[in-house]
């Protein structure tokens, strides 16, 4: 085992089945280390010897792949927390994998911005690199300012935070029918969980710019400026995955694998993506001089994302692909922020605002899960007024405006009638 030390903060399927499972395929790190405060996943991987499984979702079938050498500890353990910040102090390599970086201040002591100012405060590595994975394309920078303002004392000169552009799919399945019908392998033995994440692994990073320090994870792919590359996860990867979730949603399909033969549904995200999302990217940053921003390059990404999204053996569900729909439908988020992006490059988004009316008639259907308010309930999704689109929209929207409303509420009614006929299809 190499020098390196790596210690990582929530243990799911992107921490599990990618950071830790390529620190230990590199042989570059004595020591893997994961804070995670689930006691059953800490106790199951500790009482299995540090070891766990992840399901890679291959073109042709599931392999089963085990990780050693695993450490799990519990911040809010004494003594795990004691272990913790000596390792911290250690570490060349620290990834945080939460929910979303609203998590970096919870837990007061423990949270992971103050275990991380504690650690760096006291470092005793040679550099120090912070790999942010919360898909938020500025999470480098607002860990950094946390941790800035706990530390006690300036940061130290050799310590960079990173961002990410993670195209990964993954997925926590718990369902013991679903375990036993794909042949799942679980974390470990007392823990009814398993980790299946896709076999895809081109991980875009920022560049380290530490004078002398050489990750001890290889296989990603540093950037000089990933801004290009999260905008295109962001507007074209998530915008298409989530229209494709919705649009299933509203025509009744449960698996995402079923929407590759429906042939209406493949022509409206294959056109989100060429016709809307690619152009648009495309003349934003073309002048970057990367293969993914030419006609070409675009296309073979977007083929390879709609044959990944619809793997039968990543066996994704149309739930988790639309879930959280009020995040998805923000503003900015990867729907309608991709519709701005297109109108504002002279490109009408007839495909995406299919995707948004979907994702309008989830939140419709779906009123009690989504507490949408009494008075926005409107019943048949068909049968809105663009009025009330736009009252949906407002709210969900927290009442920011939105230059570009006009043209989003014309498109978004056009597409009512393209989704009714789709549906009708069904």
């Amino acid at each position: 085992m190499g020098g390196h030390v790596f210690t990582g903060f929530g243990f799911g399927p992107i921490q599990g089945g990618l950071f830790a499972a390529e620190a230990f395929k590199s042989g570059n790190f004595s020591r893997i280390v994961v804070a995670e405060i689930d006691r059953q996943l800490v106790e199951a991987v500790k009482a299995n010897s540090g070891s766990y499984y992840v399901n890679v979702a291959k073109s042709d079938g599931i392999e089963p792949q085990k990780i050693d050498g695993v450490e799990l500890l519990d911040p809010n353990v004494s003594e795990d927390r004691r272990l913790l910040a000596d390792v911290l102090a250690r570490s060349t390599e620290i990834i945080t994998c939460l929910p979303s970086v609203n998590f970096y201040e919870s837990g007061g002591e423990n949270s992971v911005a103050s275990l991380i100012a504690e650690g760096l405060g006291k470092s005793r590595a040679e550099g120090t690199i912070i790999y942010t994975a919360e898909n938020n394309n500025h999470a480098a920078e607002i860990l950094e300012e946390l941790v800035g303002e706990t530390i006690d004392g300036p940061l130290p000169a050799k310590v960079q935070f990173l961002n990410t552009v993670i195209g990964k799919m993954s997925r926590v399945v718990d369902d013991p029918a679903e375990i036993a019908q794909l042949r799942l392998q679980t974390i470990a033995p007392g823990i009814e969980r398993a980790f299946l994440v896709e076999q895809f692994n081109r991980i875009l990073v920022s560049r380290t710019r530490i004078a002398g320090f050489k990750p001890g994870i290889e296989v990603f792919i540093e950037k000089d400026d990933l801004l290009p590359f999260e905008e295109a996860k962001l507007y074209a990867h998530n915008a298409v995955h989530s229209l494709l979730g919705f649009i299933g949603a509203v025509k009744g399909y449960s698996a995402m694998t079923q929407l590759k033969d429906d042939p209406a549904i493949m022509r409206i995200a294959r056109g989100a993506f060429l016709v809307e999302c690619g152009p648009a990217l495309i003349k934003r940053h073309g002048a970057l001089g990367d293969e993914l921003f030419t006609e070409a390059g675009f296309r073979g990404y977007a083929e390879d994302l709609l044959a990944r999204m619809t793997n039968p053996y990543l066996a994704d569900t149309v739930a988790r692909a639309g879930r959280d729909a009020i995040r998805k439908l923000g503003i900015s988020d990867r729907i309608f922020g991709t519709m701005q992006l297109a109108i504002e490059s002279a490109v009408e988004p007839r495909n995406m605002a299919i995707g948004a009316m979907a994702g309008i008639a989830v939140l419709i259907k779906q009123a009690e899960q989504y507490n949408l308010p009494a008075n926005l309930r409107f019943g048949d999704w068909r049968k809105l007024s663009a009025a009330e689109i736009e009252a949906i929209l407002n709210w969900v929207w927290k009442g920011q405006a939105c230059r570009l409303m006009p043209e989003i509420l014309k498109c978004v009614l056009a597409a009512c009638g393209a989704l009714q006929k789709l549906v009708g299809e069904y």
